[in-house]
This record gives C-alpha cells, sequence and structure tokens, in this order.
C-alpha cells in the first residue's frame, strides 16, 4: 500500500462518500473512479511521476481533534445510529468510528482495557473466550479486534468512556455517546 497526501478539502469530499463504517479510502476511490482490482491502468500522461501510475494508494488522514470529534457527532445524528435497535449494535459502530478516527490511539486505549476477570478486547475470538465464560465475541466491523458483548449497558458505557478520555474526545462528548448506548 501507498501512502499520498491529500488536502483537507478533497479528503473531507472523499470521505462524504462513505458508504459504510470502516470502508477504506481506497474503496471509496475504486468505487467512485468505477476501478476494480486487476484492471490495468492507463497509461501515464508525459511529464507525470511514475508513483502516480502505481494502483494502490491510500489517502493519508492525519487525526486532527476537531475531525475526530465531528465524525463522532455525524455518527449519532446518523440514520444508521439511528436504527439501531440494541444496545450491543450502538456499542459496534461506536467502536468502529473510533478505530477509523485513530486506529494507532484506539489500540494504546484499548491495550490496558480490561476487567478483574476478562479481557475485553482482543485480535481473535479464541483470546477473548480463553478469559472468560459467556462472553459472546464479537468482531468490531472494519477493524482487527474482537470485543466481549456480555455485559451489561454500564460496562458498555464505561469502556466507551474510558477508550474516548484515552483519545483525548472531550468528557462532555464522552458523556453524550454513553446516553445514547
Amino acid at each position: 500500500m501507498k501512502t499520498i497526501e491529500v488536502d483537507e478539502e478533497l479528503y473531507r469530499y472523499i470521505a462524504s462518500h462513505t458508504q459504510h463504517i470502516g470502508e477504506s479510502a481506497s474503496d471509496i476511490l475504486r468505487r467512485m473512479l468505477k476501478f476494480t482490482a486487476g484492471q490495468t491502468m492507463p497509461a501515464a500522461a508525459p511529464g507525470a511521476a511514475n508513483s502516480a501510475a502505481k494502483p494502490s494508494v491510500a489517502v493519508k488522514n492525519e487525526v486532527n481533534p476537531q475531525n475526530s470529534v465531528r465524525a463522532v457527532r455525524e455518527l449519532l445524528l446518523s440514520d444508521e445510529y439511528a436504527e439501531q435497535k440494541k444496545a450491543v449494535n450502538r456499542f459496534m459502530l461506536i467502536l468502529s468510528t473510533l478505530y477509523r478516527i485513530d486506529p494507532k490511539a484506539f489500540a494504546e486505549a484499548t491495550a490496558s482495557l480490561q476487567g478483574r476477570t476478562r479481557v475485553y478486547f482482543a485480535g481473535d475470538q479464541q483470546t477473548l473466550v480463553q478469559n472468560g465464560t459467556h462472553t459472546k465475541p464479537k468482531h468490531v466491523p472494519g477493524t482487527p479486534y474482537w470485543v466481549i458483548t456480555n455485559t451489561n449497558t454500564g460496562r458498555k458505557c464505561s469502556m466507551i468512556e474510558h477508550i474516548m478520555l484515552s483519545m483525548q474526545f472531550p468528557q462532555e462528548l464522552a458523556d453524550k455517546v454513553c446516553g445514547t448506548i
């Protein structure tokens, strides 16, 4: 995977065409450009950089606190979020969004998050099953993580709050998110 830099305005335009949480910038661009895997690229224009002809690119998204807050607020206002009838489904959508905003900070926040006898997050289902009974592990969409879901809503909220505060979100926003679960 190669990295390209785009200005904020272009990034917002690409991100505005997201169809589901966790969709990568490459997937969005492929859809917008009607470009499929294995398709041959047209020859580069004379004078164009050679790297522009390579098919695999990703949009570099520098983490901006204002954009992060906006992304969470947009999730809370989205139809997809509003349509979720179960707390566990809202919980999973929030986790997916937090991961998409900043995978590194999400990893750091979840690494230390565990209960007295349970591990809450892991890279595979088996780790969660081995560290607790009746954990009901689920894969967090768009991430390499699994999370236990057999916890009460209060515990889910405390997990979200811990992650959001570790990722430097304002306390007020964390409270608002937890109030919607």
